[in-house]
């Protein structure tokens, strides 16, 4: 559980639009708990297929890869490069999604035989230089054919200059594209305009994924000598850490590749990912997407921030022992290091929002410096975004060039506004709720002003105050073994699927305990059932909570707590309101 240690404002709660008739139809339908069906609803589920679709999709319903634009180019041109023996560079981005997505393909490649080279940009490359890099790399290595991963939709002008060294170009990414497509071969990427294929939400893994199973189907179609069947299954290792640590929405395909994804790492056979799990104190049997983003992504992606994401890569290929055991602790000790790094960043950041309170006045944040490194300012920039809920940018400035991260609320898209700042910028790229850019030092001050005044002209005084959104409301008397088990039916757990949220009131049977120095512990009552919370990061509202006999409304997750081989039910406090008190 990623704990929280600052002060929040509290936030709004947005209760669930109730149906009655339609919460009878589903229960009735799927044979599921009257909140799991309230659950749904709240989600603005409307069909009995949307919900059959969402609970018990399996691996023959996603879509078919040959629906992406270019995949029969794409297909044509690797088959040629296999056929020819052609040397191949597969040059993905520096974070898990790109490293992951590399190694699948390399792996993939050299099992069908083909001569396959890859590379991982350093973080401490200028974002201008990107590509570039690879020409010389691609040349000493004799490869004629160079395929992005997780990168390249922004890099029209670097592409260019890639190709006119006589190097073929396929570009696979999942980034938004901005004004000028890259001129090459072919591009697979769902967020083309006129893009063919229905999930604009793969990350890049998953654009690699539909790449090999595109290949795998095309090759046994094809002459003997490359007809090999190879199980797709088990990269979905590969495809399940890559989707989760690049925050892909869980719906749809997604939800479908990472749920058989943690399955798959459950028996995986990757040494490198083995040691790491053992480092991380993680259980490969329960592994879940919260294990994932908390404990294995920080890691790997420390590498992108502060050191050689080309291990990364190496960590997920590697087949003997020694090295693997040495790969995942040198991963722990690079995270150790960025974990000092961004403290550092973060003590600086936040005294900058204490001692300049007029910065909070605006409803978007720009702050930059000279002494941040830009390998942790995208973890720092998301959590300010969501402290203090409006767009913030963090911009690290060395040699006159500035490197900022962008995440945002749902309610300011990023792209439209970068693209109207785009004059002031060398270069941008990203999603509209998680974005980077890079800016001449000259430049920041104007961008700054442009940027904060589109924010505080667009969004409201109500934008930027946090919501709460419950999805049912659940008495003690609802919280059985058979509710929890039901509510496994949405997991796996993560972006635009988050773990549900319910509600009621109930009575604090005496005062809360401070835990872990920031932690409260709630002890509550209804109807005579007595159930303990635990309310992580909210020490800070204990003295309001000393009085006797108060009555609380609580928002929660139920959650089964295991201990000395026994099981109990408790509740994970998400917030809590006094509602009246003696």
């Amino acid at each position: 559980m990623v704990e929280e240690h600052h002060v929040t404002a509290e936030p709004i709660w947005v209760y669930p639009k109730e149906d009655p008739e339609w919460l009878e139809q589903i229960v009735k339908e799927f044979r599921i708990h009257r909140v799991t069906a309230q659950i749904l609803i709240s989600r603005g589920f409307n069909s009995f297929d949307q919900i059959n679709h969402y609970l018990y999709s399996k691996l023959p319903d996603l879509y078919d890869p040959k629906l992406f634009l270019d995949m029969t180019t794409v297909l044509r041109r690797i088959t040629e490069a296999l056929k020819k023996g052609e040397g191949i560079l597969i040059y993905g981005d520096n974070d898990v999604d790109g490293m992951t997505g590399t190694a699948l393909l390399t792996e993939f490649l050299r099992m069908v035989g083909g001569k396959v080279e890859f590379y991982v940009p350093n973080q401490n490359i200028q974002r201008q230089a990107l590509f570039l890099d690879a020409i010389e790399y691609a040349s000493e290595k004799g490869c004629t054919l160079m395929i992005t991963v997780d990168c390249g939709i922004t890099a029209a002008k670097e592409i260019q200059k890639v190709v006119s060294h006589e190097i073929d170009v396929i570009i696979t990414d999942h980034h938004e594209p901005t004004d000028k497509i890259p001129h090459c071969v072919a591009t697979l990427n769902p967020k083309l305009i006129n893009q063919t294929y229905p999930n604009r939400d793969l990350t890049g893994v998953g654009v690699v994924f539909k790449l090999v199973h595109a290949l795998t189907n095309h090759f046994l179609t094809q002459e003997e000598e490359l007809k090999k069947k190879i199980d797709l299954k088990i990269f979905l290792d590969l495809v399940a850490l890559g989707t989760i640590a690049d925050m892909g929405a869980l719906l749809g395909e997604n939800r479908i590749l990472v749920r058989y994804g943690l399955k798959q790492l459950q028996k995986t056979k990757r040494i490198g990912l083995l040691k790491l799990f053992t480092i991380c104190g993680v259980n490969l049997s329960e592994v879940s997407t919260i294990d994932i983003a908390s404990k294995i992504a920080p890691r790997m992606n420390s590498l992108g921030r502060v050191a050689d994401p080309r291990k990364g890569v190496e960590l997920l290929l590697v087949r003997d022992d020694a090295t693997a055991e040495s790969l995942a602790k040198e991963l722990d000790l690079f995270n150790i290091e960025r974990q000092k790094i961004e403290q550092v960043v973060t003590i600086d950041v936040d005294k900058i929002l204490k001692t300049q309170p007029e910065v909070l006045k605006n409803k978007g944040i720009v702050i930059s410096s000279k002494k941040w490194h830009p390998g942790v300012i995208p973890i720092i920039s998301a959590r300010i975004a969501k402290q203090y809920n409006r767009p913030t940018i963090i911009i690290a400035v060395d040699n006159e060039i500035g490197k900022g991260s962008i995440r945002t609320i749902k309610e300011f898209p990023l792209l439209p506004v970068l693209k109207k700042c785009s004059d002031l910028l060398v270069n941008y790229g990203g999603h509209d709720y998680a974005a980077g850019l890079t800016i001449k030092e000259e430049n920041i001050e104007r961008f700054k002003k442009r940027f904060i005044h589109t924010a505080n002209s667009t969004l409201r005084e109500q934008d930027i105050i946090s919501k709460l959104q419950v999805d049912a409301r659940a008495d003690f008397k609802d919280l059985t073994y058979d509710l929890l088990s039901s509510l496994e039916l949405f997991e796996p757990y993560g972006n635009e699927n988050l773990q549900p949220i319910l509600y009621c009131d109930a009575k604090q049977s005496w005062p809360p305990k401070v835990i872990g120095g920031s932690h409260l512990k709630l002890y509550l009552e209804q109807e005579d059932r007595m159930l303990e919370g635990i309310a992580f990061g909210m020490a800070d509202r204990c003295a309001s909570l000393r009085r006797k006999s108060l009555q609380l409304r609580i928002a929660y997750t139920p959650q089964i707590n295991r201990f000395h081989n026994k099981s109990s039910i408790q509740l994970l406090i998400r917030d809590f309101q006094i509602t009246t008190s003696q």
